[in-house]
């Protein structure tokens, strides 16, 4: 007779065996057939939303290759003084920063509040008025918060799914900002939509018009149901708009949770609202930050004492973790890709390239997500090449450049001008090439994998470099001596500047 602890064993094996193999079908479900790309398109947003101290602007979510990405974009514009309402998403989140500076933070739950202000005060530990903590030593904390973050221009701010984030601009310009949000990273649990909840204000839902058409084709969801909460009709709001995530709760339960009058526990749900997304806020904003250094240090990223503890790679792997307050709370969230001295590939007359992945800022492990940056200066081409591992999103930062991505049976799917503020999705192993003409392009390519590889297809390290004359030769019909050209002729390995022997863009668009 079968042992029955060897009995149970087994079962509690093979439920978990099954529902692993369910989770990976539900996801292998949401993605596939998603990716029947015959024409890819240079993109600009579609929907605009103006708010009181800036501009939300977000791509139609639900275009074919937004679908076969798995991804959604956002662009925020934040004017001087402007402050983004606090929110999170239900995915993770890849943040450029185009243009301007300022500071964000980031709420991780469960770290602690290391931003602190105080005075001294003859009391002992104590609540005060307005509930200011006073302490043993005779402080009395004015406020305290977790960490605060500057960045600048070219930054990449990477930010995990849930993690409460906000933006202030204490600059004198314009903040341009360019959000990736991954909607098919393993985090997600719920649906395709990207969903952002805001903690404060009545900000419209940036991606409205592309989930109503998504609901439009496939009918309802439980997107559009809607549940009145208890008692809201007698101590809640009486008709007013309000679509924060505090809205829903009656605010006699959020005055219990908070321990604060009915009438302060209304003001959380920010009835009638107008300002949208980004709030001018009075004056300036007043918040716990050091002093900002002006000279050598100023702009260093921050180590933050992180350390090295990368082990086995893999994407099911895990590293070997030390606890909470050494990993999550400590972790950088951001890096500067922008800076040409920190250039991964750099040729004099054609341009430079700089990568980002989780070698690099280790959080992008988590995440599954890298992006690049590249810059072309006039009449230099990116070589022939394609993403091994991941779908790669261009997005124009400056300038413009001709654009060719071909398929895997062969076809041109895009053949086009990719000016400033416009993007592209190229799908993981379709080939693409880019060529900056009358002036230079710059741009960013987010990619969905942490550790993204490109392989060329022209250059020193390419493919056809790598295979022996014989299979050149034959594979091509062409002599040895060619064979020998088309693997040593291009000495560059990435980027190079043109001969013009190809003609310029306008001239193969006249000749069409």
């Amino acid at each position: 007779m079968a042992n029955p602890l060897l009995l149970s064993f087994a079962f509690c094996f093979l439920l978990a065996f099954h529902g692993c193999l369910a989770s990976d079908h539900y996801r292998t479900s949401q993605e596939q057939g998603e990716c029947q790309i015959d024409r890819l398109d240079a993109l600009e947003p579609t929907n605009r939303i103006q708010c009181e101290a800036g501009l939300v602007e977000s791509w139609d979510q639900n275009h074919d290759m937004f679908r076969c990405a798995g991804i959604a974009m956002v662009r925020h514009t934040i004017e001087p003084n402007g402050l983004l309402l606090p929110s999170f998403t239900n995915s993770p989140q890849l943040i450029y920063i185009v243009e301007g500076e300022g500071i964000q933070g980031a709420v991780i739950p469960g770290c602690p509040e290391t931003f602190q202000s105080s005075q001294q005060s003859q009391f002992g530990r104590q609540f005060g008025r307005g509930g200011q903590m006073r302490g043993v030593e005779g402080r009395r904390f004015l406020d305290q918060h977790q960490r605060i973050r500057r960045f600048r221009r070219g930054d990449i701010i990477a930010l995990p799914t849930g993690v409460t984030h906000w933006v202030y601009n204490d600059g004198n310009r314009p903040i341009i900002a360019v959000i990736l949000l991954d909607v098919t990273n393993n985090e997600n649990q719920l649906d395709l939509n990207p969903r952002r909840f805001f903690l404060a204000g009545n900000p419209q839902d940036e991606h409205e018009q592309g989930a109503q058409r998504w609901q439009g084709r496939h009918g309802s969801s439980q997107r559009q149901r809607r549940f009145e909460p208890f008692g809201r009709g007698e101590e809640g709001q009486q008709g007013g708009q309000c679509s924060n995530i505090f809205c829903g709760f009656d605010a006699r339960f959020l005055a219990e949770a908070f321990n604060v009058d009915l009438e302060t526990a209304r003001r959380l749900q920010n009835e009638n609202d107008n300002r949208n997304n980004i709030v001018r806020v009075e004056n300036r904003l007043q918040v716990v930050r050091p002093p900002r250094e002006h000279g050598s240090r100023g702009w260093d990223e921050e180590r933050e004492g992180e350390r090295e503890w990368y082990g086995g790679r893999g994407r099911r792997g895990r590293y070997d973790l030390n606890g909470l307050e050494e990993t999550l709370c400590t972790m950088r969230l951001r890096e500067n890709i922008g800076d040409p001295s920190r250039a991964d590939v750099y040729t004099e007359q054609a341009g430079h390239i700089s990568t980002l992945n989780s070698h690099n800022l280790p959080i992008l492990y988590w995440l599954q997500l890298s992006a690049e940056r590249g810059l072309l200066h006039m009449n230099a081409i990116m070589v022939p090449h394609y993403n091994l591992n991941c779908h790669s999103v261009v997005y124009a930062i400056r300038g413009s450049a001709r654009i060719q991505v071909v398929s895997d049976d062969g076809q041109t799917v895009f053949d086009e001008e990719l000016r400033e503020g416009q993007l592209v999705v190229v799908p993981q192993n379709f080939a693409v090439v880019k060529r900056a003409e009358n002036e230079e392009f710059e741009w960013v390519s987010f990619k969905t994998n942490d550790n993204a590889m490109v392989n060329p297809l022209a250059g020193r390290t390419s493919v056809l470099r790598a295979l022996p004359d014989e299979v050149v030769a034959n594979a091509y019909r062409v002599s040895r001596e060619d064979a020998k050209r088309l693997k040593y002729n291009r000495r560059e390995t990435t980027v190079f500047t043109s001969r013009g022997g190809g003609g310029s863009f306008s001239e193969r668009r006249a000749e069409a």
